[in-house]
């Protein structure tokens, strides 16, 4: 008899194979103010994470051609800081899984009249729908968390990556700061459900966000898992007291 394939959405523990369905779920009843509830929660400092990633992935800002692919960034905020910091050739292709997602992504890259550069793209990041390595970089920024066979994730991030290319990661993290892992605890668990109600009407989508930050694994867990995917030079930088983490992994 097969024992039963189980990982934890949220506090709670789920078929493995159900907790696809229940991250879309999530992500389609609040796709429409996801940008919205960034801010809010974060006060903002999404917007610093998101340029720190930018900012690592240095795109060349001359012609010479860079294809990054942004995985579970489908409202395309990663990818329009990518094309506005690199030069007339640099390309990003955003894969999600949410079509509710990548539709608003692909009508804000309309409005900003960067469609030609932006291309996005209905795929699993289990079994990305691209070649062998087909790209200078992979981006996912507090995505992996949401993935339900991580390690199945990292091993297709190295896959689709040339010789030379860097997988970069942003995902929460663990509170390494006294007193502010407290604060931060009660922030989490009262405030941005509440947030979630009162700006897209779904507690129950934020309650679990915040509980799937607490399952994640801690940066040395994680910066194994990504080592075990085949990348070197594989470290964690701690942004925010470490309520962020930015991984990073080179494909040698």
């Amino acid at each position: 008899m097969t024992e039963p394939r189980d990982t934890h959405f949220g506090y709670r523990t789920v078929d493995l194979d159900a907790k696809q369905g229940m991250v879309d779920d999530v992500f389609r009843s609040v796709a429409r103010r996801y940008d919205l509830m960034n801010d809010l929660m974060s006060g903002g400092l999404h917007r610093a994470w998101k340029d720190a990633l930018v900012t690592a992935v240095n795109p060349p800002r001359d012609d010479h051609p860079f294809a990054l692919v942004d995985v579970a960034g489908g409202t395309g905020d990663v990818a329009f800081r990518t094309v506005a910091a690199g030069g007339a050739a640099t390309r990003v292709t955003v894969c999600d899984i949410n079509h509710e997602m990548l539709a608003v992504g692909r009508e804000r890259a309309i409005a900003r009249g960067l469609d030609q550069a932006v291309t996005f793209v209905d795929g699993n990041a289990e079994a990305l729908p691209f070649p062998d390595k087909s790209f200078d970089a992979y981006t996912i920024a507090f995505g992996i968390r949401n993935v339900p066979r991580i390690e199945v994730a990292l091993a297709e991030a190295h896959r689709v990556l040339r010789i030379g290319g860097r997988f970069l990661c942003l995902e929460f993290s663990t509170v390494d700061v006294p007193g502010l892992d407290t604060l931060y605890d009660l922030y989490s668990f009262n405030v941005i459900p509440a947030l979630g109600r009162s700006v897209t009407g779904d507690a129950e989508a934020y309650r679990y966000l915040v509980e799937s930050i607490r399952r994640f694994p801690r940066p040395e867990g994680f910066a194994a898992m990504i080592g075990a995917a085949g990348f070197r030079r594989v470290s964690a930088q701690s942004l925010t007291g470490g309520i962020v983490a930015m991984h990073s992994g080179w494909r040698l």
